[in-house]
């Protein structure tokens, strides 16, 4: 996983396996690999609220706002990595805690603290991706 920077338990779990696999499929660019991962009715909080990416604050829903989300907040980024300091799987979700590191076109880099969960169905596929993380914190550590 190129761009994903994992210290945290590798104990396999259907969750942890959908999550480490987002994240690789992110941070090399892989949308279709990435949208691939997600059942037909999943949803997306990425941040959980209202957001710049979602106003409304109700989330992305199935592939095709999935998608949306993709080009919206994903394929603006020059590239993507993920630092995940420690995972917490319980029944049929995880637990991430960690930092996203999105590199801006113009060289610049912003640093996401937070907590990410995932969700799977009975055939591991990721039912819901909820990012906790503050919009104004991250932008603060623009650098």
């Amino acid at each position: 996983m190129s761009g994903v920077h994992w210290k945290a338990t590798r104990e396999p779990h259907p969750a942890r396996d959908a999550a480490m696999a987002s994240m690789d499929a992110v941070s090399r660019g892989a949308k279709d690999e990435w949208l691939a991962l997600f059942a037909s009715d999943a949803v997306v909080e990425d941040p959980v609220g209202p957001s710049v990416f979602d106003p409304d604050g109700q989330g992305h829903h199935g592939r095709e706002g999935i998608s949306a989300f993709w080009e919206t907040a994903i394929a603006q980024a020059e590239r993507i990595e993920f630092h995940i300091d420690d995972s917490f799987a319980c029944g049929s979700e995880v637990a991430n805690t960690g930092t996203i590191t999105t590199h801006l076109p113009d060289g610049s880099a912003m640093d996401a603290e937070g907590v990410f969960s995932y969700r799977v169905n009975d055939e591991g596929r990721i039912q819901a991706l909820r990012a906790f993380w503050e919009f104004d914190r991250a932008v603060a550590t623009l650098h």
